[in-house]
């Protein structure tokens, strides 16, 4: 009985580690993913669904990057919707290799993975990106301040030489938190809150002068 218990319990274990992801729209329109999540902070349905609807006129042959991939969800939602490229940054090898598993899955050729430093990686050799999800670790949700890294993520993206002209660029951080100040050649288009994030979608017009 107690051994019973136990593998019961250890079994539990194991599945509280994986979580469903589900794609909203597009050719993998409902298709769940189930992915280790530990330390993984997919962006939620709700999120996804008004992010996607902002960025529906600009997804067709879109090349995108998901600059911090985690599950991948938002490159992979991107390529459902249209998108003819995505390129997908993990650093750590147990969650992309969880991606890879995706992709093969999906037998999404048009995606690229790359298990890298996202801050480290050359972007331009692989850009250009007319749209960019920048979803990184950030602060605990109460915190008030803003991110500084968020920030510098900014700055680094618009100095990389990988942006197309224009790009659209999705940022996310905890819901207290203020929004960085964008280049001087980027502008907010849309700002939302949702349960413990808040998330926006800026403009890149042109090169920095």
């Amino acid at each position: 009985m107690l051994a019973a218990m136990k593998a019961t319990r250890k079994r539990a274990r194991r599945q509280d580690e994986y979580s469903a992801v589900r794609i909203i729209a597009g050719q993998w329109r409902g298709r769940k993913l189930r992915f280790r999540t530990a330390g993984v902070r997919p962006t939620g349905d709700r999120v996804r669904e008004t992010l996607f609807n902002w960025l529906a006129p600009h997804l067709p042959g879109a090349r995108c990057l998901d600059w911090f991939a985690g599950t991948g969800v938002l490159g992979l939602e991107a390529l459902s919707r249209g998108a003819a490229a995505a390129v997908l940054v993990e650093r750590n090898r147990e969650v992309a290799d969880e991606i890879a598993r995706q992709l093969d899955l999906l037998e999404a050729d048009q995606a690229e993975l790359l298990c890298a430093d996202a801050r480290q990686l050359n972007l331009a050799a692989h850009g250009p990106f007319d749209v960019v999800f920048v979803d990184p670790p950030f602060l605990p949700a109460d915190s008030a301040e803003a991110d500084p890294g968020l920030a510098d993520l900014c700055t680094l993206l618009e100095t990389s030489g990988a942006l197309a002209a224009p790009a659209w660029i999705y940022l996310e951080t905890g819901k207290k938190q203020a929004l960085p100040t964008l280049p001087d050649n980027w502008r907010l288009l849309r700002e939302k809150t949702a349960g413990q994030v808040r998330y926006a979608l800026a403009e890149r017009s042109s090169p920095a002068a």
